[in-house]
């Protein structure tokens, strides 16, 4: 039999040969040929995901994400609904640069709902961003950050996970 080891819905179209076992890819999710996804993902409905990204392990992707070239993903991230990637510090129509700067999300970090990351940005270690922020500079390792422009609110108690509100 050549059963994947992952799960692809009917309704997605899936070009890369680059994706671990147990991983869940839902409908009318496009991954192009050149991206690689790691094992135990959940990429849900209505995202795409171009050729130069990489997408580590147990990392959770919710529905209406776009992850362009250039975006790196460690394991154990979380990326909440309709945040946004951007790859291209001067985008123009038909313009394009010979490389994409690398935006890097670090292990254990996780995204809110509705942020928006500019490229060439590192989220560190187990950082927290809030819904609706965005960040324009480096988010430090444990790190919450708010607003816009993304400001440091407090550090995380417990890396990876937000502690109760004092």
């Amino acid at each position: 039999m050549n059963e994947k080891p992952y799960f692809c819905h009917q309704l997605s179209d899936v070009q890369s040969e680059s994706i671990g076992a147990g991983t869940r890819i839902w409908q009318f999710v496009v991954v192009l040929a050149g991206a690689r996804i790691g094992r135990n993902c959940n990429i849900n409905a209505h995202c795409f995901v171009e050729n130069d990204v990489v997408v580590g392990d147990n990392v959770t992707v919710k529905c209406g994400n776009y992850l362009w070239d250039g975006v790196h993903l460690e394991d154990n991230v979380f990326v909440g609904p309709n945040a946004t990637f951007t790859n291209d510090k001067h985008p123009r129509s038909q313009v394009y640069p010979e490389s994409f700067p690398k935006t890097l999300v670090k292990r254990g970090a996780s995204i809110g709902a509705g942020a928006v990351i500019l490229p060439g940005i590192t989220v560190g270690v187990g950082a927290m961003v809030g819904a609706g922020a965005v960040v324009t500079r480096d988010v430090p390792d444990h790190a919450l950050v708010v607003g816009s422009p993304a400001r440091v609110v407090r550090t995380l108690e417990e890396p990876g996970r937000d502690a109760p509100a004092p």
